[in-house]
This record gives structure tokens, C-alpha cells and sequence, in this order.
């Protein structure tokens, strides 16, 4: 019973830091959106989901500073995250989550809206008793723009 209630635990854990990141992109905080991560971390862009080559790549938490400050070029963004799923292994867990992505601008014709189809495929681990992203690839599937 006790090892089923931690496994609930750390389940409700890592789904609240999924949850977290789309909070903080969308509220713009990036210094909480960058303390989701381990140190070294592996933050990987897939701007085309089918390509084998990443459309960038960084290797540790202070790197992604300009990546999610790049968010304030949109008027406003609204991250929804969708389905996932979650293995886990110890101190160490994999998953995939999907999202809806809206991103606002606006101009002298008027607001414009891209929304992005994405897939995180991440690997966490738990340090000093929480949950990390120690990698996250974010896939892009598909754009539409409206």
C-alpha cells in the first residue's frame, strides 16, 4: 500500500511540473520556468517533428534563459496540455505529453494566432525529494496560423 501511495505521489508531482512549465511560459515567468530543470540539462527543439536534426539544442538550465525569454515577443501565449503518460522507475521516469500552443501577436492589420501542435517527450528525475525535467524535447507536429 505504502509503495502504491508514493507512486501516486510522484505521479501527481510530475504532472503538476508538466503544468508548471505551461504556467510559467505563460505568465512569463522564466526564472520558475528555467528552476523546472536539473543543472546539466538536455532541452532539444524539434521544430519539425520528423526531422532528425534538432532545430536547437541546450545543455544546461542558465542556457535556456534567452529560449523561454523569447516568449515575450507574443502579445499573449496559452499552453494546453493534453493527454499523457508517465513510466516510472525509481527516482527516474519518462513521458509524453501533448499540447495545444497559442501564441497571439498583434499588429497595424490586426492580431494573428499560430498554434502549435506539440509532443514533450521527457525524461525526470527526483532530486532532494522533487521531481525535474532532466531532458525534455519538445516536437513540434504541425502549425496553423489564423
Amino acid at each position: 500500500m505504502e509503495q502504491f501511495q508514493q507512486e501516486i505521489q510522484d505521479r501527481l508531482a510530475i504532472r503538476e511540473l508538466v503544468d508548471q512549465y505551461a504556467y510559467c511560459a505563460d505568465t512569463r515567468d522564466t526564472q520558475g520556468q528555467m528552476a523546472l530543470f536539473i543543472e546539466d540539462t538536455n532541452f532539444v527543439v524539434y521544430m519539425d517533428s520528423k526531422s532528425d536534426t534538432p532545430s536547437q539544442v541546450v545543455n544546461n538550465r542558465a542556457d535556456l534563459f534567452p529560449v523561454f525569454d523569447n516568449l515575450n515577443i507574443y502579445k499573449s501565449t496559452m499552453h494546453f496540455n493534453g493527454q499523457s503518460n508517465v513510466q516510472l522507475a525509481g527516482d527516474k521516469a519518462t513521458g509524453i505529453t501533448y499540447c495545444f500552443a497559442h501564441h497571439l501577436t498583434m499588429d497595424e492589420s490586426g492580431q494573428h494566432l499560430m498554434v502549435a501542435t506539440i509532443r514533450y517527450k521527457d525524461v525526470f528525475v527526483k532530486q532532494e525529494g522533487k521531481w525535474l525535467f532532466a531532458e525534455r524535447k519538445l516536437l513540434v507536429d504541425w502549425i496553423e496560423t489564423r
